[in-house]
């Protein structure tokens, strides 16, 4: 219907969405007026009648999630936070994308209150959105009990056309279609229009029948702009369908209201202009002449589902208290959960690995692995289709299924950048400590996920095995070279690269200890010996990120071997034989170089002499960055080229990993 049917409030409040959005967006002289003057109806439609949200409490556990995947259309979501009550002032709308404000160009998770998750990568949100909806069945599944349902909610995401030509939206699809994970629902505003032009010139494919296929529930409302109560019909439909996703296709106007920009991609990406904006208000009906214009008629009306928000907390309150009544010790364990802590004890009876034994860390990892999971009930993750490879299986918990919500195993298939966007939506959803599993060479296909994982301070441990050339006969295109470097480079990130058995259960320990940071583990295919040190607390060791492994003995310390992983045992070996001949070298392992960098210099002397030149770094991977701790007059032991096809050892000593190369080079530096 026109929005001259609509109810003089609605089109009054839709409306006080659009202009608060495309004044802030004027005032900046940057940013996408075209999704928040498009999505507007459909927003409205799901805010007022339908999201459970308490803006006085953003944090509460029960609350719907929300997720603006369409991300650039951020001014949209700033509106609706401020005009439903967050603590989100109207300044700070005015401050949209300026140096420190909680108006960023992109939503930041953990900046604005009421944003859930950090979006603008297109079709990083939706899938994110997948990951909530599992952490929402898996929560529900395990914490539920008859006349006790303290967790049961939904995910909603608008996406937008950009997000589902994304190939990661497809991969999250076809998962949450598998799973069925009927408590997730997509609002697809469709307008047609990207940022060159007309989406013909791109974008044609049936996206209804795609998702259909995927196995979700389909429906569409033709226009968007007007059809309030076509919106609201499928909304309801969506959240009574519980046995599989949900997808509204909303036709829309991008840029509606514009008389001279709606409809085309000229709304899409700057702003409309003081006079196009004047037009605009114009063409919607609006009676204001300045900006930032609230009436309270659109305040009162927006403050009604803020009121229905705070009375539905409330009664979920009510019903916490008499479940922490009947059931204390699960109500404590889920308040743990959600707080992101650790069940008392989750770090005892783990796997002892006796000195001398020869095993792969990615095996050793997945003993330790399985032992956490026996004392974290809410230790829950997944892989690439490859855990019999990477050891990332969790024995006798059973596969995750969305509908029930049973099973602490996600079998995420063969869809890493999904897999590394839903972990970190289940991250953001809070009350599950999660984890992946993939080759390390693919971690190139998870790079956009744990780059916003170490932007934004989420706990998923990134485990990837089969960690270099040792891979042997799979070839270069299985064996990480560059990817070490890589993930060092990322802000955020703690990269471990443990060396034995027993630097792996610290990594672990570690790993789960970490609250506000990512770890990316990364380990060996090959068996590597145990080592064994009565002076070596690895614990505390491995958390200060490098330490002296072994000092020679009987022989004045002149050069140093600081070595990582694997290469740990070559530069062993090289140890013994520089020893035989009177020149003695100190191995430094170490596993990670932002938690060393973190040590002060004072710590780093101790480990790196500063009056000992001679350094040499052994590692099997490009050498890039290396002169950080050898210094100018070391020299690095690495690969600056790919691998190779043969079995593992013979790669690792042709392309120079062997004690008489280590030898030569200290023989060298020395003179």
């Amino acid at each position: 219907m026109p929005m001259s049917q609509l109810s003089t409030l609605e089109a009054l409040a839709i409306n006080t969405v659009r202009t608060l959005s495309i004044d802030a967006i004027e005032r900046a002289n940057s940013g996408h007026p075209g999704l928040p003057l498009g999505a507007a109806p459909m927003a409205y439609a799901l805010w007022q009648n339908h999201l459970r949200f308490d803006p006085t409490a953003p944090d509460w556990a029960d609350r719907d999630r929300f997720v603006l995947s369409a991300g650039h259309g951020s001014m949209l979501l700033y509106s609706l936070l401020h005009l439903y009550g967050y603590d989100l002032a109207l300044e700070e709308i005015q401050r949209f994308r300026q140096w420190r404000s909680k108006t960023p160009g992109h939503p930041e998770f953990g900046l604005t209150p009421g944003v859930e998750a950090t979006t603008g990568p297109l079709a990083q949100g939706s899938a994110n959105a997948v990951g909530m909806a599992i952490a929402e069945r898996f929560l529900a599944q395990n914490f539920n009990r008859p006349d006790y349902e303290v967790v049961d909610h939904r995910t909603f995401a608008l996406v937008s056309d950009g997000d589902l030509m994304e190939g990661l939206s497809a991969e999250a699809a076809s998962l949450a279609g598998h799973l069925g994970l009927g408590k997730l629902i997509y609002l697809y505003d469709s307008n047609d229009v990207s940022l060159d032009g007309p989406l013909s010139l791109s974008f044609s494919e049936d996206v209804a029948k795609r998702y259909e296929a995927h196995g979700w529930h389909v429906q569409h409302v033709a226009d968007g702009d007007h059809d309030l109560v076509g919106l609201d019909q499928a909304i309801e439909s969506a959240i009574a369908e519980e046995s599989r996703p949900s997808l509204i296709i909303v036709k829309t106007t991008i840029g509606f209201g514009s008389p001279n920009k709606g409809g085309s991609s000229a709304s899409h990406g700057a702003p409309l202009g003081k006079d196009e904006v004047a037009l605009t208000k114009k063409a919607l009906g609006w009676k204001g002449s300045g900006e930032f214009q609230i009436p309270r008629e659109a305040r009162e009306h927006f403050h009604v589902a803020r009121e229905r928000g705070k009375n539905l907390h409330g009664r979920w309150k009510s019903r916490w208290q008499d479940y922490k009544t009947a059931h204390p010790a699960l109500s404590k364990q889920l308040e743990q959960a959600l707080a992101g802590d650790l069940p008392e004890g989750w770090d005892a009876d783990l796997p002892h690995f006796e000195a001398g034994t020869k095993v792969a860390t990615r095996a050793s990892g997945g003993k330790i692995l399985n032992a956490l999971a026996e004392n974290i009930p809410w230790l829950v993750g997944g892989d690439a289709d490859l855990s019999c490879s990477t050891k990332t299986l969790l024995a006798n918990k059973g596969d995750f299924d969305g509908r029930g919500g049973n099973g602490r195993n996600i079998r995420f298939g063969i869809r890493e950048h999904a897999m590394g966007a839903i972990a970190n939506g289940m991250a953001y959803h809070g009350g599950v400590r999660t984890f992946t599993g993939t080759f390390f060479v693919f971690s190139d296909y998870m790079r956009p996920a744990i780059r916003l994982a170490a932007m934004n301070h989420l706990p998923v441990c990134f485990v990837f095995t089969h960690d270099s050339i040792a891979v042997g006969e799979d070839g270069p295109t299985h064996q990480p070279v560059e990817h070490l470097m890589s993930l060092r480079a990322m802000p955020g990130l703690v990269v471990l690269r443990p060396c034995e058995a027993n630097e792996v259960l610290a990594a672990w320990r570690l790993a789960l200890s970490e609250k506000e940071r990512p770890v990316a583990l990364v380990l060996s295919r090959q068996g590597l010996p145990t080592l064994e040190d009565p002076s070596v607390e690895r614990a505390d060791s491995l958390r200060r990120g490098a330490y002296v492994l072994r000092d020679p003995e009987g022989v004045a310390v002149k050069s140093v071997l600081i070595a990582t992983g694997a290469e740990v045992h070559l530069a062993l070996e090289a140890q013994k034989e520089l020893a035989s001949m009177g020149i003695g070298a100190r191995v430094v392992s170490m596993p990670s170089w932002e938690l060393f960098e973190e040590q002060g210099s004072d710590y780093h002397d101790s480990v790196l002499p500063p009056d000992i030149g001679a350094r040499v770094s052994i590692e099997a991977g490009v050498t890039l960055g290396w002169q950080r701790w050898i210094g100018r007059d070391g020299v690095a032991v690495g690969l600056d080229r790919f691998g190779a096809s043969a079995p593992g050892d013979l790669v690792l000593e042709q392309l120079g990993f062997t004690t008489e190369r280590v030898v030569r080079t200290v023989q060298t530096l020395l003179g």
